[in-house]
């Protein structure tokens, strides 16, 4: 899997990629990342990335021009292109199994009041919303979707690990404990000390049913 990420701050995106689990599917070759400075793409002395919106109103919004030339020096078009914004469909798990299944990803990190909506006509295939929410990094959200999709990818973690997370499936996924077995006067629940594994697995298949009632409802509606 490869990724390339458009952003105006390249220092936030290459932490992400040199730590943790990400460092070593890079190590490993599993990932390949590039990252690209949308200001040497800008044509003016000034390297002038953004501007005041026609029609007036708050705010600045990136402009085409540097957007659509580092874009077009990657050749995006026959790539997949990702925009994260507030005004895009849900992301979800389903969205990032689909495209854990590309072989390379463009991202565009959006700033200020968002892009040129021209440069979205013209590149961009999917905009999607990480939350009903509203953040000021594009980078930020772009992280968010880029580690729910490296992680899918063959040999960066096991798939037993993946099996049971929430998601997979309509439930979320159940309480979690380790050592030491009792913590400030909270014990771990006796049924998973037992080392009945049958009855271990009716207790998480309980507490899954019961956490997503709590939590997301939502997702019995059907």
């Amino acid at each position: 899997m490869k990724f390339k990420i458009l952003t105006l701050f390249p220092e936030i995106i290459e932490g992400f990629f040199s730590s943790s689990i990400m460092a070593k599917a890079v190590e490993r070759g599993l990932i390949e990342y590039e990252i690209l400075n949308i200001r040497d793409y800008a044509l003016d002395k000034h390297k002038k990335c953004d501007d005041y919106p026609f029609g007036g109103g708050a705010g600045m919004v990136l402009k085409a021009e540097p957007l659509a030339l580092a874009l077009d020096s990657i050749k995006a078009k026959d790539k997949t292109v990702i925009f994260p914004t507030p005004s895009g469909v849900k992301y979800t798990q389903q969205l990032a199994e689909q495209f854990s299944k590309e072989s390379e990803i463009v991202l565009v990190c959006g700033r200020y009041e968002g892009i040129d909506q021209r440069v979205i006509d013209e590149y961009v295939d999917h905009e999607v919303s990480i939350g009903d929410y509203v953040i000021s990094s594009g980078e930020i959200s772009s992280l968010v979707v880029i580690d729910s999709i490296y992680r899918l990818c063959d040999g960066v973690i096991t798939k037993e690990s993946l099996e049971e997370e929430s998601f997979q499936g309509k439930y979320l996924e159940y309480p979690h404990y380790t050592r030491p077995a009792e913590f400030r006067g909270l014990k771990v629940p006796d049924v998973l000390l037992s080392g009945n594994h049958r009855v271990i697995e009716e207790w998480r298949c309980k507490k899954r049913y019961e956490k997503t009632l709590n939590n997301r409802p939502d997702l019995l509606k059907d």
